[in-house]
C-alpha cells in the first residue's frame, strides 16, 4: 500500500490491455475468450509479482531478517501476492464484462478456477521472484525458472475454463486435484528452500 502508484499502474494495465483486445477483435465473429483472458491474466500476474523482492531496499531486507524467520517472510509474501493477483483477476473480469462480455455457463466452476489460478500463479511467481532477486540477471532467471513451472498450471487453468463453456455440467475434479497437487508440492518446496535463500 506504500507503493500506490504501482497498484494504479497495474489497474491501468488491466483496463488498457482489455480495451486494446476489444478494439482489435470486435469484428471477429467468434472471440477466443479463453485464450485472451489467460494471456491477460498471466501478464498481469507477472507484472504484479515478478519484482516483489527486488523493490525492497537492503535496509528493509535487513530489518525483516532481524524480526522474522524466512518461513514467516515467504508465507506473508505469498499470501499478499495471492490476494493481489485475485484482486487483479477480478478487475480483469470486470473489464472483460464491460468490453467483451463473459460467455461463461458454469459460473461456480469458473470462480473456483480463478481462485486456483490466483493461488498457483501467486505461489510460483513469489518464489521465482525470491530466487531471481539473488542473481545478477533476474529477468533471465525469471523466464528460465518460471516457464516450466507455469506451463502445467496454465494448461490446467485453460482446460478448466474451457469446461465452463460446456452446456453439460463438466467433471473437473481431476484438473482441480492436479492444480492443488502442484500448489501443494510448490508450497512444500518453498518452505524448505526459502529459509536457505533467506540466510544467504
Amino acid at each position: 500500500m506504500r507503493r500506490k502508484y504501482a497498484l494504479g499502474g497495474a489497474f491501468l494495465y488491466v483496463l488498457s490491455t482489455v480495451f486494446i483486445i476489444y478494439a482489435s477483435l470486435q469484428n471477429f465473429k467468434e472471440l477466443p475468450w479463453n485464450a485472451l483472458f489467460w494471456i491477460v491474466a498471466l501478464f498481469i500476474a507477472v507484472n504484479a509479482i515478478a519484482k516483489s523482492f527486488a523493490v525492497e531496499q537492503d535496509g528493509t531486507q535487513l530489518f525483516l531478517y532481524q524480526i522474522a524467520s524466512g518461513i514467516e517472510v515467504i508465507v506473508a509474501k505469498m499470501t499478499y501476492n495471492v490476494i493481489l493477483v485475485l484482486t487483479l483477476f477480478t478487475l480483469s473480469l470486470l473489464a472483460f464484462l464491460l468490453f467483451l462480455g463473459i460467455p461463461i455457463i458454469h459460473h461456480g466452476v469458473f470462480a473456483l478456477t480463478i481462485i486456483l489460478g490466483s493461488l498457483g500463479l501467486g505461489i510460483v511467481l513469489t518464489f521465482i521472484s525470491a530466487i531471481a532477486n539473488k542473481t545478477d540477471s533476474s529477468a533471465v532467471f525469471t523466464a528460465i525458472l518460471g516457464f516450466p513451472v507455469l506451463l502445467p498450471i496454465l494448461l490446467s487453468l485453460i482446460k478448466l475454463t474451457a469446461a465452463c463453456f460446456a452446456v453439460e455440467t463438466p467433471d473437473v475434479s481431476k484438473d482441480i486435484v492436479i492444480l492443488l497437487s502442484i500448489d501443494g508440492i510448490l508450497v512444500g518446496l518453498i518452505l524448505i528452500l526459502f529459509p536457505m535463500i533467506w540466510k544467504d
